[in-house]
């Protein structure tokens, strides 16, 4: 056999092991904990179901699931850090509609959304809820908007931070009633809700997960969905459109990503489990219960809504001229 035979052999015998070595590397995963970044802060509807989805994860995969809080600059902190963790699927991301849909048409971004983050899959999907606190006498849209309009300086409107979804939706609401009125951020839903229950705000747009269970206990009135079509959870409830408020469509969307680079048999093996955590009839309940409606799929249909609604968003920001200050 001539060196160059040899050569060839010595070759195909490599690229062999190589093709063999690293599928069986990849099944081995996970050989650690893993960490889910959340890009809001604690008792919010990201930090709830990313948790209730960790449990579930690491039942299934036989390894700790913890949940790691980072936020700041409605979500793009988080995402800066996890775009830049190691491909290796053991630092994940819980993100949502403001980090890979409404960001990018609001901040100068140091990630990509599309580029840097290989989806995962989707995990919710929320409805906006327009809901006023109970000193409110308004039990509809037209005669909040009544109110608004007779005494426009005795009406704010708190929201989870600027750039947020309840900002938007409270932005696009203003636009759609023709009538100004002041927005409060708040560092997160949760705070921002217990102000509007207290009535130091008159009303908000959480989304369903976030304000359902108040709307249930009676600590809030939900007046409309801000969305094209009603809840599952609220069937009852009419859209701002029937109520003849158009243009403030803002359902909410939850989805778990990697860095990019992240093996795709890791990002398979993700998908499929927690697609058979969201699809046990416990876990749905326990998302359905809070108000959200829990969505699957593959990776490939959430990197398509990911450039869906960078340009969809970034459309809206621009015609209804949103900035953040």
């Amino acid at each position: 056999m001539s060196f160059h035979q040899r050569s060839i052999t010595f070759a195909a015998a490599v690229a062999l092991s190589v093709t063999v070595v690293l599928p069986a590397h990849a099944q081995s995963w996970p050989e650690k904990g893993i960490t889910i970044v959340v890009p809001t802060a604690a008792g919010g509807a990201n930090d709830a179901m990313a948790r209730i989805i960790g449990q579930g994860l690491s039942a299934r995969l036989g390894k700790p699931v913890i949940v790691e809080n980072k936020a700041g600059a409605n979500g793009a902190i988080a995402s800066e850090f996890v775009a830049r963790a190691a491909p290796d699927g053991y630092t994940i991301m819980f993100g949502y509609i403001a980090t890979h849909g409404i960001n990018p048409a609001l901040q100068k971004l140091k990630y990509d959304p599309v580029a840097d983050f290989e989806p995962i899959g989707m995990v919710a999907a929320s409805p906006t809820v327009l809901v006023v606190n109970n000193a409110v006498p308004a039990k509809n849209v037209k005669e909040l908007v009544q109110l608004i309009k007779a005494k426009p300086d005795s009406f704010s409107y708190a929201t989870a931070g600027n750039g947020t979804a309840p900002h938007i939706a409270g932005e696009l609401f203003k636009l759609s009633i023709g009538q100004d009125v002041v927005g409060v951020p708040y560092k997160g839903s949760a705070p921002a809700v217990v102000d509007t229950i207290g009535g130091t705000t008159q009303y908000m747009f959480p989304s369903m997960f976030t304000g359902y269970p108040q709307v249930k206990g009676g600590k809030l009135r939900a007046l409309a969905i801000a969305g094209e079509k009603r809840s599952r959870v609220m069937p009852e409830l009419p859209t701002l459109t029937e109520q003849g408020v158009p243009n403030v469509n803002m359902s909410q969307w939850y989805a778990m990503f990697a860095p990019a680079k992240t093996p795709k048999t890791v990002i398979d093996r993700l998908n499929a489990e927690m697609n058979a955590v969201l699809n046990d009839k416990a876990t749905e309940k326990k998302i359905e219960d809070q108000g959200a409606e829990v969505e699957t799929g593959t990776p490939d249909q959430l990197k398509a809504l990911v450039q869906k609604e960078v340009a969809h968003w970034k459309s809206v920001v621009t015609a209804a001229k949103i900035k953040i200050d």
